[in-house]
């Protein structure tokens, strides 16, 4: 009896146990982020964004979370006592690394952002710099501003000179790599895709453990930008440009395909990590004003996001057009461009035209439509290569009048009355809350096009595009 007593009280035991571990297993399996990517953790563009973070915005970050830091205070080398923002900010300018960079690399390493009470230990060694696994501290580096300095030079050189380095972008490495929950060991194979992740590795050479707790820091802070609709974006180092667009992202099958519709000068330069996030829609393969042939013979010509057939044979060819001047495509292809009225031979300017009246008002006539010009920026802009002509005697009476014409998506408008900038998407203003958000974003000063003010009334007022805590919304 007893002995049957112990050997149900072992089975229990043993498979109380294993439960546990199991569950145990199971929980941190669940807890591991899935969009988390060990062969892509940050970008280059990233670590190096030195002027990403002016010092207010820094001290802002630093008191919004609370932590040490944000009144924390100590001599430089020269003596010279400096706030840690103006430290961090300093360092970052002066070793051309991101401060935002710098940011989680103190809370991943001794939680100094958020930690109120800090060990002086945490402030001496607060990057972790001269801190091998397993080994003491090298004293040379202690103390807050060496520690920030010798930890951003670090990585500065880890981006300058990848050849040095134990793990290098593009080889695959086998990481083994204890969980934080229950010290069970994973072994992890690594393959990073670019030098930033590379130097991560060097730095902290696990992935759970240590860049995994980067990636969850760096996602809490400085999550990634949602671009409206209607931005042209193009990933660092790729040549491939993107269009958002109904909240996923068209790609350009051909610089003619870009250029004839959108402004190459408005293109944002984003990490990949941007782009990652977005699903990928129908290729933009034609340029504006294409002429396309349907399986089924149809003949259709392409403005904008729209296909237009033509009602005959004689038509197309009465509004100037050529046989040699159409495509073959598949229905792929004509699908992804919404239908519109058929061209008839009453349809003159079938691709638009800037057509003056007698008393010089302007009107962009296209397809029997014509929309006034009411505001003469348009015409430097908008349609700054398009000749004006001169219409002939009631010819713009027999068109439908049509609303104003506005600026389309991806556009940013101010007025010379007011100093806010809005951008437009989905046919709304959206107003960009603030100068950090505007660089945050990635935009150009040199894109801000002046409107009059009865234009940007025009738009619908839509949600504002701001910072929350430090993520753009």
């Amino acid at each position: 009896m007893k002995k049957r007593n112990k050997s149900k009280l072992f089975l229990g035991v043993f498979l109380a146990v294993f439960f546990i571990l199991y569950s145990i297993k199971t929980t941190v399996a669940q807890e591991i982020d899935p969009d988390f990517n060990p062969n892509f953790i940050i970008s280059d563009f990233e670590v190096l964004a030195y002027d990403s973070m002016d010092l207010k915005y820094i001290q802002d970050f630093l008191t919004a979370k609370g932590g040490f830091l944000a009144t924390y205070s100590c001599a430089n080398p020269e003596g010279k006592i400096m706030t840690a923002s103006e430290i961090i900010y300093d360092r970052a300018i002066t070793n051309k690394v991101s401060p935002k960079f710098i940011i989680a690399l103190l809370q991943k390493e001794q939680g100094l952002i958020e930690d109120k009470n800090p060990k002086q230990s945490q402030l001496d060694w607060a990057t972790g710099y001269g801190c091998p696994d397993g080994d003491k501290c090298n004293p040379r580096w202690q103390g807050f501003w060496k520690q920030v300095n010798s930890g951003s030079l670090q990585f500065r050189d880890y981006m300058d000179n990848p050849r040095l380095y134990t793990y290098k972008a593009g080889q695959t490495y086998i990481f083994t790599n204890p969980y934080a929950a229950n010290g069970l060991k994973v072994n992890t194979s690594v393959t990073p895709v670019n030098q930033a992740t590379a130097a991560l590795y060097n730095y902290t050479p696990h992935v759970y453990n240590g860049n995994y707790n980067f990636y969850k820091l760096w996602k809490k802070y400085f999550n990634r930008p949602v671009y409206p609709d209607g931005s042209l974006l193009q990933a660092e180092g790729e040549n491939g440009v993107w269009l958002i667009q109904e909240g996923k992202k068209r790609a350009f099958a051909s610089k003619g395909a870009l250029t004839s519709r959108f402004d190459a000068k408005k293109i944002i330069i984003v990490n990949k990590a941007d782009l990652d996030k977005y699903e990928t829609g129908k290729i933009i393969k034609f340029p504006q004003y294409s002429l396309v042939r349907s399986p089924r013979g149809t003949v259709f010509l392409l403005v904008d996001d729209k296909r237009r057939g033509f009602v005959s044979k004689t038509v197309f060819r009465k509004l100037g057009f050529q046989n040699d001047e159409v495509v073959n495509v598949g229905w792929d292809d004509i699908n992804a461009y919404i239908e519109d009225k058929p061209l008839t031979a009453t349809s003159t300017y079938p691709t638009g035209a800037l057509v003056q009246d007698k008393k010089g008002k302007i009107y962009w006539v296209i397809g029997g439509t014509k929309a006034p010009i009411e505001d003469p920026i348009l015409l430097k802009t908008k349609f700054k290569n398009i000749k004006v002509v001169k219409a002939k005697a009631k010819e713009l009476d027999k068109y439908e009048m049509l609303s104003p014409v506005l600026f389309g998506d991806g556009e940013l408008l101010k007025t010379s009355i007011s100093s806010y900038i809005y951008l437009i998407s989905n046919g709304k203003k959206h107003l960009i809350a603030s100068d950090q958000v505007f660089k945050e974003l990635g935009y150009k000063t040199e894109n801000i096009i002046t409107v009059l003010p009865q234009t940007l009334y025009r738009y619908e007022e839509g949600e504002p595009i701001k910072l929350s805590g430090t993520t753009i919304k």
